[in-house]
């Protein structure tokens, strides 16, 4: 595992564009299985869980075409190639359970690891997936590793889930795109890589109704066609570096078409007294005042909550948490969404930061540290990583943040774009 060393109170200022989002290419290449047309995806990032994807599909005999520098890629599956072979699903990646549902629909039997790695963000159950799954039809043989078989003939079914999650709703609609008759997920998840995936699913055939709200309703079709889609940027990336470049004191303009989702977020970030200027196709950082924006009820702690769309986003929760640490006032932060996502908060107390972990799900800063340089220790979550650097870049001085490799899995390139933005900061 590599080092990130951060030479902090250095601006990072000029223009960037963002990567495509990862959690939306990744459902949108899985759902590429659902046709045996060719399908170009445009605005790719290059990040390793698409390197594992693709090697996946190619050794199912899939043809894939990659320009990395255009950020482009073209796939073509062979039906019934892939149906030949052997259908377990690749290990080491949480996006695998994104293969459940079409690699069933190519294979009609599937065989995977239960226990399949991503990030230290506590356990995250399979089970509302392997609902799903049962729902349209398919039979669980065995478990612990699980097998599965499909149906005869997948039909629609009616879903109300205990929670909105974004896998398992990305499964429903891959399921539901190709079932017979009508399907109806209540309690969907409506983030913005879930509209991505629709939305891709809408031009090759697909009928679906209720696109970023919670009550999606779809009409199998019988066969998808290819096409021609483009993963939008990763909104996630875009409040990264606008946050980094406010508490370094730089003016950073990120050019995008995403800020119609940002609106939320960038309020939330307000409450920190970072300040932005939008416009339809940018979003440019406008001064940090430091100050924590006060609540009218004088009774009450300011905060920001994390939960599903189109709620404040879990991944920006440690970020916000990062610049918290360099204001003048107390804020509790309450991430509704993972269990003990909020342990790796120790480590601000090396920066000087005074925090306190109320339980699994809140946590509260307090205002007012003189921050030091320190050397800390990332957990195995991609957006700690980056939480421990906006906490050091805003520090004069040489911080080491240690084990940093899982911020490769979600930004690319982010130590060449942010060294272009003026930034000092290294591997080692």
């Amino acid at each position: 595992m590599a080092d990130l060393v951060v030479e902090g109170g250095f601006p990072v200022a000029g223009t960037m564009r963002p990567s495509g989002n990862k959690n939306a290419v990744l459902p949108m290449l899985c759902a590429t299985l659902l046709t045996d047309d060719e399908v170009t995806l445009e605005n790719v990032p290059d990040i390793s869980d698409i390197d594992k994807l693709v090697a996946y599909f190619e050794s199912k005999g899939s043809k894939v075409h990659r320009d990395r520098a255009a950020h482009r890629l073209t796939i073509r599956h062979d039906f019934a190639g892939f149906a030949a072979r052997e259908a377990e699903l690749p290990l080491g990646m949480r996006a695998a359970v994104l293969l459940l549902a079409p690699a069933m629909i190519r294979t009609g039997r599937l065989d995977f690891d239960t226990e399949a790695k991503g990030c230290a963000l506590g356990v995250r159950e399979i089970d509302p997936h392997l609902e799903i799954l049962q729902a349209f039809g398919c039979r669980i043989l065995s478990s612990h590793p699980c097998a599965m078989e499909a149906p005869d003939v997948y039909r629609g079914a009616r879903i109300w889930p205990d929670y909105a999650s974004v896998t398992a709703t990305e499964t429903f609609i891959m399921m539901a795109s190709v079932a017979s008759g009508t399907s109806v997920l209540n309690n969907a998840a409506s983030e913005p890589h879930v509209q991505a995936l629709c939305e891709m699913l809408v031009t090759m055939g697909a009928r679906i109704e209720g696109i970023g709200t919670s009550k999606l309703t779809i009409t199998g079709v019988g066969r998808l066609s290819g096409t021609k889609a483009t993963v939008p940027d990763d909104h996630h990336e875009v409040a990264t570096f606008l946050a980094i470049a406010a508490v370094t004191g730089g003016r950073l303009r990120v050019e995008s078409q995403v800020g119609h989702h940002m609106e939320l977020i960038l309020r939330q970030f307000g409450k920190l007294g970072l300040a932005f200027d939008v416009e339809e196709d940018a979003i440019t950082t406008a001064g940090w005042s430091r100050r924590v924006t006060e609540p009218f009820t004088a009774e009450l702690l300011p905060k920001i909550e994390a939960a599903p769309w189109p709620y404040f986003p879990a991944d920006l929760l440690p970020q916000a948490i990062g610049v918290a640490v360099g204001c003048q006032g107390d804020i509790m932060f309450w991430n509704k969404v993972y269990e003990g996502a909020l342990g790796w908060s120790a480590e601000l107390l090396k920066f000087g930061a005074r925090v306190h972990l109320s339980d699994p799900h809140r946590l509260i800063v307090f205002g007012g540290n003189t921050l030091r340089p320190a050397v800390v220790e990332a957990p195995y979550i991609i957006r700690v990583v980056v939480a421990l650097l906006v906490a050091a870049i805003q520090v004069p001085g040489i911080s080491r943040i240690k084990n940093a490799d899982p911020i490769r899995r979600a930004y690319p390139d982010f130590v060449e774009k942010l060294t272009a933005l003026g930034a000092r900061v290294h591997w080692e």
